[in-house]
């Protein structure tokens, strides 16, 4: 609602790109007009300086090219910036700018121009202090009771306090166990600093302690101190707040007391001068920063925090008395006086969000109509309830909630794939071998019909193929629909034309009902004009360098496709059906079909099961053993620090020797880990291309629907990545037991049994190779696929020669395994004896 968002009042956007922190803040009258009237001071951890003094024509206004007073690159990033009376001899302001490894103050001056540009500012370099130490915050103020100046002190990021005295350099000193910096602030009225450790509690340190403590320079005790011409750093008092701090503010608005708030990371507290608590407010949201500002009633403070939900809250000691809207997550809060407008909030964000902004309302000119009381008639509401009841569940039995022919229509996808690969290949980091990887653009249309709601498009390809973008959003506002489509990808993207080979390890043979088709024209990129003995061999390279051969029979209606790596043949086999299919049906035949009369190459196939999930056990077993090496590492590390921070040291009695070696292991072990995480992505992707063999050689072979099909593909290939929490063997295993007990079974009993309810990772691959073997077994005595229980009963009754049972034993499973073996033999040998003559010799065949 209008009525809860902060009014802006000015706002711009700084740079590009450039990133900014709760230091990066200030408002001061930087240029020392004496009007009371505040500039605004951002600096940015891309080196920029900026000064803006706002003055909008008219609320809500961006800046104007005269708003930014200056700009300039000090080229080091700027870590924060304060305006105080830095430089000796004067009590004018100057500019103190922290960089990471310098401290700059500079003077900012304007001067009146010549011509009707206006008045010129610059900045005057006045003294530098360059750090021997990477500085994390800075602090300022009249240390130890001084007049008319203040002094700087830096924290380090290894936790060491430097103070500067103006031009000098005073002192430095090391927080007694100090492990991270915290927020730092400086209390005036106490002469101290407050700090939270990394040990979560408040500390507070007394400047006089802090100047006549030991040196910085000498951490550990020296001969002097012992004898006590030095004093050790000791803390004032400490708190525990039981959280991490994001900022730390001293606030006293008089002068009898002083107020130390410490934002945390889900409270925020207010403390005494002595460290004891005023009060504290557990927060809703997660805070980005705070401001205290004034205080309205005597006894209370009000507070600024903003969090990171875009919400600026206004408390009141712990009453919450306003929230408003910001159009952004503020890291930076402060309130100054701009152009005469007291009050005037500026927040920034961490990505250069600046804004000037007040809190107040627009008033609401819209009135409710007054609505008409009459009496309600509950009969008449019953009956038009039913009847709408009704009418909303016959449209639910027939069409559903939507319309389907409405749901098409709303939104279309389309993609074309371009003919050509693109000029310059997007895949500029990737080589396999010696191939450079090439690219090929893929256009995707969205056509709707109405608008519709943050569209979010999603490509996905196949291992190993790639994409350069794979979600795509557009912000629009309608119903939500899904809608799909699927596009083939040119062969040549992942293979190239290859030598022939005569002989190979592993070779399949498709039989199809039409005379053969010359190679040349189903693969017309693959090869080049030869003689016409030669048209009917075609070799292939992919990529990664393994070969396949394809040979079309001159006198049969036969197909050869062959390989050393039984994966690879099906890409080919599967591209030269799709391409027979659509040259038939450009020729207006209509009635081709492709099958195969050879043995199901399971051997072959359950060889790359095997290798996959001993790649998985290895990989538990390497995990597992990672796990016990970084327990033992985490536990030598308790040790040794328990032996370092005793007050009476003791040997170490070998542990830094065992520690090294630990870590060495884990880094081993993490490096196996992650060789064996390849390997298992090579291992499931190979096992993905024969599964695809296995079901297109089922289909054929069977001649299966396209519905059987989608089930065998919806068992074999339920997963699109490998896990070890979920992997591919327990997860076909299950559906394959599934579809024996259901549309495969011989008996209601069968249907009746149920599955285990948990998967987890078998001991061995056994089980699933057998109900593979039995599932193929099913499905050549006449089995069916099919999704529904009551359609598989009929179909088990007519299979010739009948269905055996589930084994429910060792012996039962034996019994099946050897009533299948003879029809699932090994598939290199039926390739020897069965040889085809009329396939023209090899030799001499150019790619």
């Amino acid at each position: 609602m209008s009525l809860f968002k902060a009014r802006d009042w000015w706002s711009t956007v700084l740079g590009e790109k450039e990133e900014f922190d709760q230091g990066c803040l200030c408002l001061a009258d930087v240029d020392n007009t004496g009007n009371g009237q505040d500039k605004v001071i951002v600096g940015s951890f891309m080196g920029y300086l900026r000064i803006f003094n706002p003055h909008p024509v008219k609320t809500g206004d961006g800046a104007q090219a005269e708003d930014l007073l200056l700009e300039v690159h000090l080229r080091d990033p700027i870590l924060q910036v304060e305006v105080g009376k830095f430089v000796s001899g004067t009590e004018m302001l100057h500019l103190a700018v922290l960089h990471s490894r310098k401290l700059c103050v500079y003077s900012v001056s304007g001067s009146l121009g010549n011509v009707e540009h206006g008045t010129q500012y610059q900045i005057k370099l006045m003294y530098e202090h360059n750090l021997q130490r990477t500085a994390c915050n800075m602090t300022y103020g009249s240390f130890g009771g001084v007049k008319g100046r203040d002094l700087i002190c830096i924290q380090s990021m290894d936790g060491m306090l430097m103070v500067f005295e103006q031009e000098s350099y005073a002192f430095g000193r090391f927080l007694p166990g100090s492990l991270l910096p915290g927020p730092l602030a400086y209390s005036s009225r106490t002469d101290s600093f407050i700090t939270v450790s990394s040990c979560r509690q408040v500390e507070s340190y007394k400047y006089q302690v802090l100047a006549f403590a030991t040196d910085a320079d000498k951490r550990q005790e020296t001969e002097q101190q012992k004898l006590g011409s030095g004093k050790r750093l000791v803390v004032d008092w400490t708190l525990n707040i039981g959280e991490q701090a994001l900022d730390i503010c001293i606030v006293s608005f008089n002068q009898s007391a002083s107020s130390v708030f410490v934002l945390g990371e889900r409270n925020f507290f207010c403390l005494k001068d002595n460290g004891q608590i005023r009060f504290m407010k557990k927060l809703d949201c997660s805070p980005s920063c705070f401001l205290p500002y004034c205080s309205v009633s005597e006894g209370t403070i009000n507070t600024l925090i903003g969090n990171h939900n875009n919400m600026l809250h206004v408390y009141q000691d712990v009453t919450l008395k306003w929230a408003t809207q910001l159009p952004h997550i503020p890291v930076a809060v402060r309130v100054g006086c701009l152009h005469d407008l007291k009050g005037v909030i500026v927040t920034l964000s961490d990505d250069g969000h600046l804004q000037c902004s007040y809190l107040g309302t627009d008033p609401s000119l819209f009135q409710a109509p007054k609505v008409e009381s009459r009496e309600l008639n509950y009969d008449e509401l019953d009956i038009e309830l039913k009847e709408l009841q009704k009418i909303i569940k016959d449209v639910n039995k027939s069409q559903g909630v939507w319309p389907m022919t409405e749901r098409e229509d709303d939104l279309k996808v389309s993609a074309m794939v371009s003919p050509n690969f693109d000029s310059v290949s997007q895949s500029t980091d990737v080589e396999v071998g010696a191939d450079l990887v090439p690219s090929v653009t893929v256009k995707v249309t969205l056509q709707n019909r109405v608008a519709l709601q943050k569209i979010r498009l999603s490509v996905y390809v196949q291992p190993p193929l790639v994409l350069t973008c794979d979600q795509f959003t557009f912000e629009l506002m309608g119903i939500p629909r899904v809608s799909q489509c699927k596009f083939r990808l040119p062969l040549k993207l992942i293979c190239l034309p290859g030598q022939p080979s005569k002989t190979a390890s592993h070779k399949l043979t498709i039989d199809t009902n039409k005379s053969p088709v010359s190679l040349l024209s189903l693969f017309p990129g693959f090869a080049n004009q030869s003689e016409d003995d030669q048209v009917n061999v075609m070799g292939f390279r992919f990529l990664g360098g393994s070969r396949v051969t394809l040979l079309a029979s001159k006198t049969s209606q036969r197909y050869r496709i062959q390989s050393e790596q039984f994966e690879d043949l099906w890409l080919i086999t599967n591209e030269l059906i799709i391409r027979l299919q659509e040259y038939f049906e450009k020729q207006g035949i209509k009635d081709f079909a492709c099958s195969f009369s050879g043995s199901m190459p399971l051997q072959e196939y359950f060889e790359l099961i095997d290798h996959h999930f001993e790649l998985r056990i290895n990989g538990e077993k390497l995990e597992e053993l990672l796990s016990e090496r970084a327990v033992q590492f985490r536990a030598i590390q308790r040790r040794l620090l328990t032996r370092f921070k005793d007050k009476t040291p003791a040997p170490l009695q070998h542990l830094d020797t065992l520690l090294d070696g630990t870590y060495k292991q884990v880094i081993s072990l993490a490096d196996a880990v992650e060789e064996n995480q390849d390997n298992l992505f090579q291992s499931f992707t190979r096992l993905k291309s024969a599964t695809h063999l296995v079901i297109l050689l089922i289909g054929l072979w069977q001649k299966l629907s396209a519905d059987q099909i989608a089930i065998l593909e919806a068992a074999f290939l339920p997963l699109q990545q490998d896990t070890q929490e979920l992997g591919w063997e327990e997860t076909v295993d299950a559906a394959i037991s599934h579809l024996l007990k259901t549309c495969l079974s011989k008996s209601s009993k069968e249907q009746a049994l149920n599955l285990s309810s948990q998967l987890s990772i078998p001991k061995d691959t056994s089980r699933l190779k057998k109900h593979i073997t039995l599932l193929c077994d099913r499905l050549a005595k006449g089995g069916r696929l099919c999704l529904s229980t009551d359609a598989a009963a009929p179909q088990t009754m007519v299979m010739p020669g009948g269905c055996a049972t589930i084994p429910e034993s060792d012996l039962e499973e034996r019994s099946v395994e050897q009533d299948s073996t003879e029809l699932f033999t090994n598939h290199k040998h039926l390739i020897v004896e069965t040889p085809m003559p009329e396939v023209s010799p090899l030799q001499g065949v150019s790619e």
